[in-house]
């Protein structure tokens, strides 16, 4: 018993048989697919159940398989001299095994439908910014009534993370747009002699909107993406669910000190800007326009009026709480694997920009409605 045969094979008319001896379960299994091994029959056998004991499924998917192997996909087989039990077991396994799930029918989406789909995912997400953002300002709420609560460090870090450091590529960029604007206009300016006129354009369009929305912009891809990475690091290594463990709220911890940190830090970012954009345009204006630094401020004290100034630094603190809410909410809601979080990051910086342009409009809707 301890070296069983577990088959023969037998040729009595010419035709190759395979004899099946004993019983074939599952704990004889490493055995019997040991002597499997190397079987090799013609292209038409038979199989003989004559001397079968018993089989189970396991062994019949081994003896399915070895036959395969041993005759090749174009092989033919005639069961014979198997028990009723025997025989429906094999027959089982081998529906199971040869018998290919049929693939479900596809049935092509139509230009309708994607745009029915994808409006429904739109407004799912923009639901979701909404819901987050009342989070956000019943947290805020909180705060005022318990000023306490309030984590100054972190608010404190978050100011510098967003704001400092985001100085000096906020002044590069803002004076390049300035001297882009004062040489485009020029451009134009002195076909007619109004060369002077180009420090109105300049000091109006950059204070109230060209440097908030390009200051705007780079805080979304470089706070936002961070506010993103950072909170959806901590959801992945389960620090969120740590802080909740310990009775903290993760609004008051990690949202709501990057939300006030960002909205206290955009409007300074937008006044560096506003006063690098006019650096700008005054350094291309005296070799390009004769128009000499002093000239430029006399003529910028005269043309620019303060309410511009501060339509541009009323909007900063507007876009400011939008990148952060639509950074914190993906963060805190991105999936836990890698790949969600890289498409949360990239998605987090495309919503803010296409926000903060939507937002620019609605203001200068309303500001023209005002008169302002």
């Amino acid at each position: 018993m301890s070296n069983p045969t577990w088959f023969e094979i037998e040729a009595p008319d010419g035709r190759t048989s395979l004899k099946l001896i004993g019983a074939w379960r599952l704990q004889r299994l490493a055995e019997i697919e040991a002597a499997l091994l190397g079987l090799v029959l013609p292209p038409v056998a038979q199989v003989d159940g004559n001397t079968l004991a018993e089989i189970d499924s396991a062994s019949a998917l081994v003896l399915l398989r070895a036959l395969h192997r041993a005759q090749g996909p174009a092989g033919s087989l005639n069961w014979v001299g198997f028990s009723a039990v025997n025989a429906r077991i094999i027959e089982r396994v081998q529906v199971h095994l040869y018998t290919a799930p049929s693939a479900p029918a596809t049935r092509r989406e139509t230009l309708l439908a994607h745009l029915g789909r994808q409006a429904s995912l739109l407004a799912g997400l923009l639901v979701g910014h909404l819901n987050f953002l009342g989070a956000t300002m019943a947290a805020i709420g909180e705060l005022l009534r318990s000023p306490g609560r309030l984590r100054q460090r972190e608010l404190t870090v978050q100011i510098e993370q967003a704001g400092l450091a985001a100085i000096p590529v906020v002044a590069l960029v803002t004076m390049l747009i300035g001297v882009v604007i004062a040489y485009l206009l020029g451009l134009q300016a002195e076909k007619y002699g109004a060369n002077i006129f180009v420090v109105d354009g300049v000091g109006i369009g950059a204070t109230r909107e060209f440097a908030p929305i390009i200051v705007a912009v780079i805080v979304a891809g470089r706070s936002g993406a961070a506010f993103t990475a950072q909170l959806g690091s901590m959801r992945l290594t389960e620090e969120t669910d740590a802080i909740r463990t310990l009775g903290l709220s993760p609004m008051q911890v990690l949202v709501l000190p990057r939300v006030l940190a960002l909205m206290i830090s955009l409007p300074l970012l937008v006044f560096v800007g506003d006063v690098m954009s006019m650096v700008g345009a005054m350094a291309i204006a005296g070799p390009m326009l004769d128009i000499a630094p002093p000239a430029f401020l006399a003529r910028l004290r005269e043309a620019l009026d303060a309410r511009h100034v501060f339509v541009g630094l009323v909007k900063a603190p507007v876009f400011a709480l939008v990148i952060a809410v639509i950074g914190a909410r993906m963060g805190m809601t991105v999936g836990r694997d890698t790949r969600a979080l890289g498409a949360a990051t990239t998605s987090t910086v495309v919503q803010s920009i296409v926000a903060v342009i939507l937002l620019d409009a609605v203001f200068a809707v309303f500001l023209q409605a005002l008169d302002l």
